[in-house]
Order: C-alpha cells, then sequence, then structure tokens
C-alpha cells in the first residue's frame, strides 16, 4: 500500500454504497424534494435498480465461472484475469451495478441533494478500491492486465 493509504480495500464497497445510501437518504429527508410523477419516478427507479443487479450479478458469475475471488478486500486473491461475458466492456461491473442501485435510489427519493451520493462514492470507489486493485491486478497479471486496461474501460 502506498504512504497515507490507510482507507485502501479496507471498506467492503458494499459498505461504501449502504453508507452513501443512508446519507443520500438524510439528505432528502433535510432538503426540498423534487415534484416528479409518481410513475415516471418508479419507472426509472425499477429500471435503474433492475440494471444494476444484472449488470452487478453478471460480473459475480464470471467471476465463480472462473473460479476466483469475488472478495474485493482481497485482491491478492485473485487467481485469474476474467476477460469475458460483461469484462469486455467494463473493468467494474460489480461496481458500476452498486452504483446504478444508487442511482435508483437517488431517483426514488427525488431529491436533488441525493444525487449528491453518486460522486462521491464513485470517487471513494474510484481512489481507495479500484486504483488499489489495478495495482495488485497489474502485479499478479503483469502484461496480460495491462493489455486489458488499454482495451477495456474502467466503468463505460
Amino acid at each position: 500500500m502506498h504512504a497515507g493509504s490507510s482507507l485502501e480495500l479496507r471498506v467492503p464497497p458494499v459498505a461504501v454504497v449502504s453508507i452513501a445510501a443512508l446519507c443520500m437518504w438524510l439528505l432528502a429527508r433535510w432538503t426540498p424534494s423534487l415534484e416528479w410523477g409518481e410513475y415516471w419516478r418508479l419507472g426509472t427507479a425499477v429500471s435503474l435498480l433492475a440494471a444494476g443487479v444484472v449488470i452487478a450479478v453478471a460480473g459475480v458469475l464470471e467471476f465463480r465461472r472462473a473460479r476466483t475471488t469475488v472478495n474485493p478486500t482481497t485482491p491478492r486473491a485473485a487467481s485469474s484475469m476474467v476477460r469475458s461475458g460483461i469484462y469486455r466492456h467494463t473493468r467494474n461491473p460489480m461496481y458500476l451495478g452498486m452504483l446504478l442501485v444508487l442511482a435508483a435510489w437517488a431517483t426514488w427519493l427525488a431529491n436533488p441533494a441525493a444525487f449528491a451520493g453518486l460522486p462521491a462514492c464513485l470517487l471513494y470507489l474510484n481512489r481507495f478500491q479500484i486504483e488499489p486493485e489495478e495495482r495488485i491486478l497489474a502485479g499478479l497479471f503483469a502484461g496480460e492486465f495491462d493489455a486489458y486496461r488499454r482495451s477495456v474501460r474502467r466503468w463505460l
């Protein structure tokens, strides 16, 4: 780990997303809401939720097929590079799925302040989860990971 990186790989991403969701709810309670139609809000939230779950589960299933760890706090335990399925389109489908679930939550809350949780969560995941994971994977899988990183975007 790098100096000053005491949070790297320490807080499981599900916990980060849960904390962000709680903060979003609190912000929504304390600030004025938007007047969005309930059907539009429900339809959009359900669509984002479904997309997030499908994308995240697709990522987990590819890791299971490759028989490698899905534990985000132990990337050193990775036994193989996964480049198939959803990983041909995004390097982080599980995190992308979680952010889409947060977007669904923000939409359901119908509050502009709630949407602040999305970039905050994204920035945290990039810095304290994804960057350390990628350093470790580059060490474990050297040229293979470098080629993958050049050919597939981090998010979309």
